[in-house]
């Protein structure tokens, strides 16, 4: 991210990333307001996630050395994502999905798949040259996608023989006549109906959709990214428009809160473990003179959270989150009212106090302060530009201009002209730092940007 990025051209760069990378865990954290006690009671959830692999193309994505590090330093399941990960598609996906099973076209993408499907081939064709009608086998130890593979090969072979799951990683084989194979293909109990088989492979969309429908508000911190991912992973791949992809989140959340942009105006907060920074956590004494902050209980299923932190867990990442909306609403609320908060506010209550920050989601870096989901973007108020006139140093980069100033202060460099190049900070102390430090310097000339005086366009057309 640059200083100097607009939102479109944020987007772009953002969207690039998105697509190479897959999402591995997703956090899901709802709460409950219990009426007899006032409190909020939480359910936490992990979903371990992997891309479906049942279709006709195999999904690739790309994983990243640091992250793999961070990830295990913090103790996430790869065996768990790999194996046990829930699959999802997005709307293009099941569609080219649902095209191939009704045309009998699909294919199997893994060649452990395709070893699986193998034996239990070998075995089904081994058995039924011998067997009478209405006999049986068991085809074992088929997991997952496994067992509704087996099944939709051997019927597309094979039009004397039917299918069903056990469970237990089961499935029941049955000879029978091509006449009862009919009836049964008609029957509603058909356990591998089409409409089954998408259900299965789109997995953790059929949630997605669920919260899309309910339009409840949807919470995240400096949650860009994880929006993009969202539309990109469960709804459709990301539109190359940025404002196509705004109004699109619009009609799927209605009301976003992302928790940056909310404690970006408490400018006070008290929090109790400093290595916990995603996101912040906040301490119980928030408003020591006014009436109590809101009673945050975890849900007895979720009770681990409650004896141990789970850094970067998803789930416990998404408690940290709604526990940080719910204090810092309060907070809000008592400042709104001069501390003249009544004892139980309605979360409706913190809802309109929250108003202002709907729909605003932090920009980290950039040309605006933050994203509008639901109107024109919020501009940014940076320091001015600085721009550095270079004399008797030939041949200098951005990258060199970087590192001349890196030790000085954080500045975003972009080249202006041939010896000329714009510097952006967010911090007025360090525009002053280095006009002060840099004013007899021999070969950099720096001093504050003036459009009319130093832009190369304005004076071209002087010129």
């Amino acid at each position: 991210p640059s200083l100097f990025d607009s939102p479109v051209e944020r987007y772009v760069k953002a969207r690039q990333s998105v697509q190479r990378f897959t999402l591995v865990q997703l956090g899901k954290c709802g709460s409950d307001m219990e009426s007899y006690l006032p409190r909020y009671v939480v359910h936490s959830y992990n979903f371990f996630l992997l891309p479906s692999t049942l279709g006709i193309k195999d999904v690739e994505f790309t994983l990243s050395a640091s992250s793999i590090q961070f990830l295990s330093h913090y103790g996430f399941d790869y065996n768990k994502f790999l194996k046990d990960g829930i699959p999802y598609m997005n709307e293009v996906q099941e569609k080219i999905l649902r095209q191939h099973l009704l045309a009998g076209t699909w294919k199997v993408c893994s060649n452990a798949d395709r070893d699986v499907l193998k034996k239990a081939i070998d075995e089904v064709t081994t058995w039924i040259a011998a067997a009478k009608e209405e006999d049986t086998m068991i085809l074992q130890d088929l997991s997952g996608y496994h067992i509704i593979e087996v099944q939709l090969v051997l019927r597309q072979a094979l039009e004397n023989v039917w299918t069903e799951p056990l469970g237990d990683k089961k499935v029941m084989v049955k000879k029978v006549s091509p006449e009862h194979r009919q009836l049964l293909e008609n029957s509603s109990y058909d356990r591998c109906q089409k409409k089954l088989i998408l259900l299965s492979a789109r997995g953790f969309t059929n949630l997605f959709e669920i919260l899309v429908k309910v339009k409840k508000p949807l919470v995240g911190h400096n949650m860009l990214m994880d929006l993009m991912h969202l539309h990109d992973k469960f709804y459709r791949p990301l539109p190359e428009s940025y404002e196509e992809f705004k109004r699109n989140i619009h009609n799927l959340f209605p009301v976003i809160i992302d928790t940056k942009t909310v404690t970006k105006s408490v400018q006070k907060v008290r929090c109790t473990d400093k290595n916990i920074t995603h996101p912040l956590v906040f301490g119980s004494n928030l408003n020591p003179k006014g009436p109590p902050c809101p009673v945050i209980a975890l849900a007895s299923g979720c009770s681990r959270y409650a004896e141990k932190k789970f850094p970067h867990e998803a789930g416990y990442d998404a408690f940290l989150c709604g526990s940080v909306l719910l204090m810092s609403a309060h907070l809000l609320l008592c400042r709104s009212t001069d501390g003249a908060v009544e004892a139980e506010p309605s979360f409706s209550q913190y809802l309109a106090v929250l108003a202002e920050h709907v729909n605003k989601v932090n920009f980290i870096r950039g040309g605006v302060s933050s994203i509008n989901f639901s109107g024109e973007d919020s501009p940014c108020r940076h320091p001015p530009a600085l721009v550095v006139h270079v004399r008797g140093w030939p041949g200098l980069t951005e990258g060199q201009i970087y590192q001349e100033f890196k030790a000085h202060c954080s500045f975003d460099v972009r080249r202006l002209s041939k010896n000329q190049f714009i510097l952006l900070s967010n911090k007025y102390k360090q525009v002053r730092h280095l006009l002060r430090h840099y004013r007899h310097h021999p070969h950099l000339q720096v001093s504050v940007y003036r459009h009319w005086r130093h832009s190369p366009s304005v004076n071209c057309l002087l010129q």
